[in-house]
């Protein structure tokens, strides 16, 4: 088998299609036919609002698939951290706390990459930093990871922001879509449609 045969069947076995019985996540969609609200419910069993004073209907069947998520990558993508932000974060939660100093050498990085990433990491409410006293005198700042039950808040609500601002990219380029196809009748989709939407 050759190597594209073995990535294109790798992409296939990472595939997912909606489940709605996983008790993972559910999704919802307005009753009435002309109103396009959907929304996406995690760990609750009940119906999680109305539209139109109508409940929401659970959404039961699709048909599309999706590449399966890994973790790292929704943190790269939702918070556009890359892999070295990442490693550091997971360093401070695990060991923490620590100096940016303390950080570059137990991950070998240069200390000011560190620290740029640590005062990214505290910006988006991953981290917290205080200062710390020096025997000698001085202080310095240390990183905590910050409480369990925060940083879950906060990444959860971090990523509902990303998926909705992705979400409404792909409603944007679908009715970018509408609209041209309504303007050219007689003519296909150019193939570099998203090309250009994107440029855009």
């Amino acid at each position: 088998m050759s190597d594209r045969s073995t990535t294109q069947a790798d992409d296939e076995s990472d595939e997912v299609q909606y489940n709605p019985n996983s008790g993972r996540y559910d999704i919802y969609e307005c009753s009435v036919s002309d109103c396009d609200n959907v929304v996406l419910v995690v760990g609750s069993d009940d119906p999680p609002m109305s539209c139109h004073n109508k409940p929401m209907e659970r959404v039961t069947e699709l048909d599309m698939s999706v590449k399966s998520p890994d973790v790292r990558q929704v943190l790269l993508q939702a918070f556009g951290l890359p892999k070295a932000g990442l490693d550091i974060c997971l360093c401070v939660i695990g060991e923490g706390p620590l100096s940016a100093s303390e950080v570059a050498d137990q991950l070998g990085f240069d200390r000011s990459t560190v620290t740029r990433y640590l005062n990214t990491l505290v910006e988006l409410g991953l981290l917290r930093r205080s200062e710390l006293n020096r025997e000698g005198g001085g202080v310095v700042n240390v990183y905590h990871s910050v409480d369990l039950e925060q940083m879950r808040r906060e990444t959860l609500i971090g990523f509902y922001v990303w998926a909705g601002e992705a979400a409404a990219l792909i409603e944007d380029a679908n009715l970018t879509k509408q609209d041209y196809l309504r303007e050219n009748p007689d003519n296909e989709l150019p193939g570099v449609f998203w090309d250009s939407f994107r440029d855009e």
